[in-house]
């Protein structure tokens, strides 16, 4: 898989230190596959990847973030959406985007 755009992981990772070796883990992790479905998805992965709408959500650093993102199984493309901590993760706010 592509990411699009790891600079969000790099954003992240600066504004939040303690998930820099998790954000990083999951690229490598992301890279190595070529996932053509969600089920496919949620059998090798060991973020804890769960599906709400058309988007994938990654539980990253043991529950503390959420990485959220849009994946184009087709293409091999993951974009970022967002990184948030659990706490802005449950204001539920991120719901509202298509």
């Amino acid at each position: 898989m592509r990411i699009i755009t790891k600079k969000r992981l790099k954003e992240a990772w600066q504004k939040y230190p303690d998930a820099e070796s998790f954000l990083q883990a999951w690229a490598k992790l992301v890279e190595a596959q070529g996932w053509n479905s969600f089920n496919e998805l949620k059998n090798t992965s060991i973020f804890a990847p769960d599906q709400v709408k058309n988007f994938v959500l990654f539980d990253i650093g043991g529950n503390k973030y959420r990485l959220i993102t849009d994946i184009d199984y087709e293409d091999k493309i993951i974009f970022i959406r967002d990184f948030l901590t659990h706490i802005e993760y449950d204001k539920g706010k991120w719901k509202n985007d298509d």
